[in-house]
Order: C-alpha cells, then structure tokens, then sequence
C-alpha cells in the first residue's frame, strides 16, 4: 500500500504541492504556539540580585486554583521578619538575609531622575549584598541615616562616586542629600541604605528582629513569643498591613529572606527551611504554613521580580486565545487541499474500485499518500515554527509586552504535539475527502471519476446553513455582554459561517450559475458561455475555492474590526467617564511622592484631585455550581474618585468606597450575583484573600476595568505602597493649566499629561495586545492566502485535460484565457461578496452593543484593500498556470497523466 502511494504521489505532484504548504505553514503556526505555551509554563527568569543566595525563602508569588493554571500574582509579598532569625540557626545556612524593597530613585547634577530597572523597589538594605553574586565593592558600607551606596550603573548615570553627595528621592519622601559610601559594581543591586535607615524608610520597623548568624535588612522582628506574626504564614493570607511607605502596616515584615549555605548544602537546608515554615505556621494559627514557599536554583526568578514573573501567564493567555483560531484555520486549509489532491485522483481511485479493491483500502490508500507528504513538510514547518516564536517573542519584548530577560523554552514537545495534531488532521482529511468515492460502486465511481455529482448531497447543505445559522446566532453575544469575551465572538461567528458556506457552497455556486444561464442573451461570447457551464457544471470545485477566499475575507474584517471596535468603545468609555483634565504621575519615582496630592488641591483653579492606582485581584466566585476563578485588572479609588471620574453608576456610589469595599463593572455583577450589598471573595495582588462588600456597580466596565477597590483595602497590598497617579480636575483655564505645570516642574519625577489621549479609533493608538493580535492576523492571512493560492494552481493545473480538449474543438488560447478570466472574476467577487455577507451580521450586532451604531470601528481601507488582494489571488493563481498549460500541445496534454 505505501509504494503503491508513493507511485500515485509521484504523479501528482502539482496537487499535492498544496497539501504540503497547509502542512508546512500548520505546522509553522502550531509549533510557534506550542513553544509560547511551553515557555509561559516552564521557562524561569534569571536570579538577578538573588543569584547569590542559594536558598530563599519568600511568600508565594502565584495563586494556584483547583484543577487549573497557576495565576501570577504581580505585588510582591510578605514573610514575618522573626523567620530571619530561626533560619539563620538551621544546619549548614552561612548567612541568612532579610530584605526589603521600597521605592527610591537618584537625582543627577541638572535635578532629573536617573533611570532604574524598578523604581518601585529599587531601595533595599546594606545587607542585601549578600544576596549578590560576587559583589566588587568601592568604598564602605552606609552607616548613617545620611549615607547611600549605589550601584556602578546609577552612579555612572548620576556622575557620581565614593564620598561624592547625590539627591535621593526615598519612599515617596521629598528629595533628600545623602553621601555616597560606596559604589557597588553588581547588576541589579539598587539603591543601597542603612539596614535601619532602610527598615524606617519601608515601614518596617517595629519588631528588632536579631540578625543572628546573618543579618537582617529590615532589622525587625515579632511582637509575640514565638516570633510569627503577620506575613501570610499559618493565617488566612490577609496580613500584609498598609503602605510600608508611609504607615507601619507591614511592620514586623520582611520582602524575603534569602539563604547562604555551606558547599552541597542547598537541598538539605531548603527542606530543613519547609519544616521550619511549617512549624511557625502550626505554632502561629494551629494549621500547616500557607503562603511562604522555599525557591532554589531557578525558581528564584520569579520571586527576584514578581511582575515580570506575571508575564509568562501572558505567554499561556495568548497561547491559548490563538490556538482556538489558528486550529480551525489549519484544519479548514488542510481538508480544502486534501479535497482538491483527491478530487483529481477519482479517475484512478475509481478505476482501482473497478479492479476490486474494497473502500477501506482506497480510504488507507488516500490516507498513506497524504501521510507521505505531510511527513515531508513536516519536517521545515516544525523547524519555521521555532524561528516563528523567536520572532514573536522579539515583538513582545519591543511592545514591553514581556521583559526582555524573560527566555522562551525550547523541547521537542512543541514538534511531538504538531506531528500528532497535524498527523491526526491529515488522516481525518483524507479519508473524509476520499470517502464518496470508496464507497460508490464500482461502475458508477468510473462514471462519476470525469465529472461532478450532478446534485450536492443535502446533507452537507443542510449542515451548512445550520452552522450559517448558528453563526449569526453567536454574533448576537455582544449584545449581551459588551466585554472583551463578548467582542471575540464575532470573529468566531464569521469563521463558523465561512465554514458553513463550504459545506453550503456548490449548491450556492450551482444556484448563480443557473441564474446566469437563465440570463445569458443569444450570441453570448464563446469564453462567457463556456465560463457559465463550466460554473453550473464544477460546482463543487468552484464552491471550495470561493469558500477558501471568502474565509479570507470573513476572518481579516472580522478578526480586526472586533479589535479596533472594542479599542473605540474602551477609549469612549474612558473619554466619556473621566471629568479630569490632567493627570499627574512619577514612574521614574515608582509612585508619586507623599505631600503631592495635597499640593494639587491647593493650586488655583483646581476643581478637585484625586490618587488612582491599578493592581490586580483574583476573583473567585461559582458559575452553574462550579467554582471559578479569573483574573483582573482592578482600579484603586478613594472616595474622592467620583469628583474626577464617572463610572457610570447605576447602583449605590463610589463615595462609600472606604475601608472593606469594593465596586464592579453591570456585566459581571450581573452574571455574578454581585450586586449592592453582597460581599465577594478576591484575592488581592500580593495573595491576600479578603471578602469585601460591594458598594457600587457602575457601567463602563470596558473603559475602566471589572472592579475598583477601595484605596483602604489596597492599603499594604502593593509592592511601592505609593499612589500610581493623581488626575487633577480644574476649571479649564491657562491659569490652571500653568500653575499646575509649575508644580510639576518644581518636585524631581513629576509628570503632568492631559487625559484625553485621542479618540482610539487609530491604529496608531492601539495598545501592545491589539498589535499583537494584528500581527497574528497578518501571519494567518499571509498562511491562508498562501494556501488558497496553491489550491487554485493545483485546480487550474488538474484542467489541462479540459483546456487541450478545447483547443483540440477549436477554442483559440485566447478564448480559453478569457473563459478562465471570467471564471476568476466569478470566483474573486463571489468570495468578495459571501465574506462580507457573513461578516455584516456579526460586525453590525457589534457596533450596536459596543458603540450604539450599526457599523463597527476601524480603518476605512480595509475592506477595498482585502478585496482587491482578493481578486488579485483569483487572477494571478489562475492565469499563471493556464498560460502554462496553453505551452503543451493538446495531443501531448491529452496523453499525459498528470
């Protein structure tokens, strides 16, 4: 069987050159998934500062749902500083360290804020060099409240060195001088202080926690007599406090402790460590440890930067939202190509049912051939596909989508995984495509080898205008729900309905032709009559390849229209919700500094002010019985907040967003049971479970994120303690706006920008996740295009028979050119008109419940642009090989088998 498959292939290459593009390009856009998948669940960050510690001890910087993936949680969190001390004495620890993080930032010569990796715990203790790898230190250690030591990157960047004075902005404190002791030349080291300047400077004091065999950065300790208190060990995760930054709530509280151990003595001190962890835990609340984990080698990482940790759950995120598509579009290319190899291989197939071979051999038959291919293309795909996700990965890290430490993994389980799915999908195609004509009997296989099934089988049309149906059925979903989820419904619609116009399309093809011959005058063009019987005759070819096209089509207006609509509406409800003019922020600070907000209401002109801040929360809640969890961004509003934004609130009010609160978005209140008054359960950025109340529901949730909560409750839970930014409501005139500029002018860090960013309807304002769905976009076209263009070779190519016959009738080249130029036209514009038929329903019932208009938001260009590169696939992909096919003399055409 396989050397008689071999033999067939042999003879028809040109079809089954079709089918290796869809293989190679599946296989590309499979195994360039797989590997972002594989990486966002396996690959780790380098160790960084903590490079030298070989243990660390730290709360867990994940949260792990039942029977799901671990969600990253990007606020760093908190142990007890009393563990210091008890992991210090353990067997074979050399130096035990207890470091904080805090925000701090460098002034130069000219008051500007020298650049750091992460303002937002760029300032740590002294001791905390012993977390380093081999540190080269010039000068000595800071002993004073007045001392610093920087690392070489800083203090190059500030024109600094030993025993020179330098401006330091600390914790959100006003710009103070400090001496420089020490410049310490290691990657990453940060701002260095003081233990006890650093411990006051974070909120951390309050315990005088011994450094025992090592020493601690915070040095504090516990207040009671076992020595574990607050943190999240042996509780129920909810003690981190307040802003380290500007209250004691995190007082007795350590960042992480990190380990130094003799040599081979890794292993025994972490395990020594759990048993520590969960003992202070059993003593602390009568339950095992929760909350603080022990990380070596790799697994330091991501607790040396939990934020950027965060971002290989984006790598599973988006791994997942395009392997939905990706799958339907490679199977789709895949059965089309198949459909058309064994479509010009019924002669020989039929021919082998007549000689007595039984259907199950002529299925393995088509099958072995299709097999023998695809392990050919297999192979380069597999090999593009990793270039594929290095380059995909460059795009993320320019789009500060990822970090750029952050390195992709590289197994062969990403290729075992597409060999098995693209095998899978080969071997169903196949067979599908050649089951017809196995199970035909013999004479009439033979009969039917040389033309078309005169009727299309009602059962393919009936499940086709079923999933038609059920397409526009899903389009209406943004109606009811105006999220992000709601919105990718619409390119799932158009996709279906592509799909169902496959299986609908030869009697759709069959019915335009019949209305063209009914319409045709007498003394029609030999080339037109010709096209038009050739269109009522070849339905079911004709009809796969204006499906493949109009599947085009469907998918880039569906794909990137739901995209730029969703980007308008999020910018109209932000626009439309914010009643501040400007906003005032210090990322070069890690937060804006204490004594800011209260400057701001003091300015002439000034309406109101108010801090707004973004985190994250876990939202854990039940859907039909089942317990669920998701995700999210979350606003953090003081009560003031409804003097600068409008959240459309249709239910109780912001203003009570004070201490145990929270406010949410209509559509998730709605489909939550999470109205006024009821309490839900969220865990917060750092881990810390709460239970707050809900006070508010407001409507635009798309603009504004899912929920808001209160400034009280956030308080302690994130890692810089400090407000993001302060929007400023004035009274619209220059004077405002001036002495507002002044004020930013005169504080280091401050950033004064207005809040009206555009209209968001420009791609030039998208956010990195809409490019990178736009690129995704513009791989799987150039894919599908690049499949259908083989298919429509291979069609035309397979009419050589027909095209001599013509000729030898007396049909001149010219009028087969023009009678395979109208039949492109017929394809191009049929496939132009089906695609945006199935993307108006879908695009308009966007547009209603996104933007109250019958019509979605995008660039103009796009739709004249895909159907003229449409058209020009239709035109090009069939004249090139018909001109090819006038070369061969006819007798010589007719003789030959392809």
């Amino acid at each position: 069987m396989l050397h008689l498959a071999v033999r067939m292939a042999g003879h028809r290459i040109s079809a089954l050159l079709a089918v290796a593009c869809a293989v190679l390009g599946g296989a590309a856009l499979i195994t360039g998934t797989g590997v972002l998948a594989e990486s966002g669940l396996r690959s780790q960050l380098p160790a960084g500062r903590l490079a030298g510690a070989d243990v660390v001890v730290s709360s867990d910087q994940s949260f792990h749902p039942a029977g799901d993936l671990p969600i990253a949680l990007p606020e760093r969190g908190t142990v007890p500083a009393a563990l210091v001390d008890r992991l210090a004495a353990l067997p074979g620890v050399t130096a035990a360290v207890g470091d904080v993080g805090f925000p701090a930032a460098v002034l130069d010569a000219d008051g500007r804020v020298v650049p750091a990796e992460e303002p937002r715990a760029a300032g740590h203790g002294w001791s905390s060099t012993k977390l380093l790898t081999d540190p080269k230190v010039r000068g000595t250690a800071p002993a004073g409240a007045a001392e610093v030591a920087l690392d070489s990157a800083t203090a190059e960047a500030a024109g600094v060195r030993a025993g020179d004075r330098v401006e330091v902005v600390a914790a959100g404190r006003s710009a103070a001088t400090y001496r420089v002791t020490a410049v310490v030349d290691a990657p990453g080291a940060g701002i260095l202080f003081a233990d006890r300047t650093a411990a006051r400077l974070s909120g951390r004091e309050g315990g005088g926690s011994s450094d025992g065999r090592g020493s601690s950065g915070s040095g504090s300790g516990s207040n009671d007599g076992d020595g574990v208190t607050g943190g999240r060990v042996g509780g129920d995760g909810s003690g981190s406090g307040n802003s380290g930054a500007t209250t004691g709530g995190r007082a007795g509280t350590v960042d992480l402790v990190g380990l130094r151990t003799e040599p081979g003595a890794e292993e025994s001190v972490a395990a020594a460590a759990r048993e520590t962890i969960e003992d202070a835990g059993k003593a602390a609340s009568g339950g095992a440890g929760a909350g603080v984990i022990v990380s070596t080698g790799s697994g330091r990482g991501d607790i040396a930067s939990p934020g950027a940790g965060a971002a290989r759950s984006l790598l599973i995120l988006l791994a997942g939202s395009l392997s939905g598509i990706i799958m339907m579009v490679i199977g789709f290319v895949m059965a089309s190509a198949l459909a058309v190899s064994i479509g010009g291989q019924r002669r020989d197939l039929a021919l082998m049912r007549a000689v007595g071979a039984t259907p199950r051999q002529i299925r393995r038959l088509a099958a072995a051939q299709a097999s023998i291919i695809a392990a050919v293309a297999v192979v380069p795909g597999v090999g593009l596909g990793y270039l594929l996700a290095g380059q995909f990965r460059r795009m993320l890290v320019d789009r500060e989508v990822i970090p750029a430490g952050l390195p992709l993994t590289y197994s062969p389980l990403p290729a075992l995984a597409t060999v098995l799915l693209l095998g899978l999908a080969v071997q169903v195609s196949a067979r599908s495509a050649a089951w017809r004509t196995s199970r035909l009997p013999a004479t009439e296989a033979v009969a039917e080898s040389r033309s078309e099934p005169r009727t299309p089988s009602k059962i393919r049309i009936r499940a086709g205008l079923l999933l038609i149906v059920a397409a526009m059925t899903l389009s209406a979903v943004p109606l009811l729900s105006r999220t992000v989820l709601g919105a990718a419904a619409t390119s799932m619609a158009g996709i279906i309905g592509a799909i169902g116009l496959a299986l609908a399309g030869p009697a759709l093809v069959r019915g335009i032709g019949d209305t063209a011959a009914r319409r045709l005058r007498p003394g029609v063009s030999a080339p037109t009559w010709l096209a038009v019987a050739n269109i009522r005759g070849y339905a079911l070819r004709l009809s796969g390849v204006v499906s493949a096209l109009a599947m085009a089509v469907v998918f880039v207006l569906t794909y990137t229209l739901a995209q730029t609509t969703v980007m308008s509406a999020t910018a109209q409800d932000t626009r439309t919700g914010t009643l501040a003019q400007r906003s005032l922020s210090a990322p070069g600070l890690g937060g804006v500094p204490d004594g800011v907000l209260a400057d701001v209401t003091r300015t002439d002109g000034v309406r109101a002010a108010a801090p707004v801040s973004d985190t994250t929360v876990v939202w854990e809640y039940e859907m039909f019985g089942e317990p669920e969890v998701e995700a999210a961004s979350a606003m953090i509003l003081t009560p003031a907040a409804p003097d600068v934004l409008d959240l459309g609130v249709r239910d109780g009010s912001l203003a009570r967003l004070t201490g145990d609160t929270v406010a949410v978005d209509s559509e998730v209140a709605r489909s939550r049971d999470a109205g006024v008054g009821k309490r839900i359960d969220l865990v917060l950025g750092d881990g810390s479970r709460v239970s707050p109340e809900v006070v508010a529901v407001y409507d635009r949730g798309l603009g504004f994120g899912p929920v808001a909560v209160s400034h009280d409750l956030a308080e302690g839970h994130t890692t810089a303690g400090l407000d993001q930014r302060v929007l400023v409501r004035t009274d619209g005139t220059d004077a405002a706006l001036r002495e507002l500029t002044e004020l930013a002018a005169s504080r280091p860090g401050l950033v004064l920008a207005p809040t009206d960013t555009g209209a968001g309807d420009s791609l030039s304002d998208a956010p990195a996740t809409v490019w990178i769905n736009l690129a995704t976009i513009v791989v799987l076209l150039g894919y599908l295009l690049l499949s259908i263009a083989n298919k429509l070779v291979a069609t035309t190519a397979q009419r050589r028979n027909e095209i001599a016959t013509l000729r030898l009738n007396g049909t001149t080249p010219r009028q087969i050119l023009a009678m395979m130029r109208r039949e492109a036209a017929v394809i191009g514009v049929a496939a132009v008109a089906t695609g945006v038929l199935l993307s108006v329903v879908p695009l308009v019932l966007l547009g209603v419940g996104f933007l109250d208009r019958p019509w979605p938001a995008g660039p103009v260009w796009l739709l004249p642009a895909v159907a003229l590169t449409v058209i020009c696939t239709a035109f090009v992909t069939v004249e090139l090989p018909t001109r090819q096919a006038l070369r061969t003399a006819p007798a010589h055409a007719l003789s030959a088998r392809e």
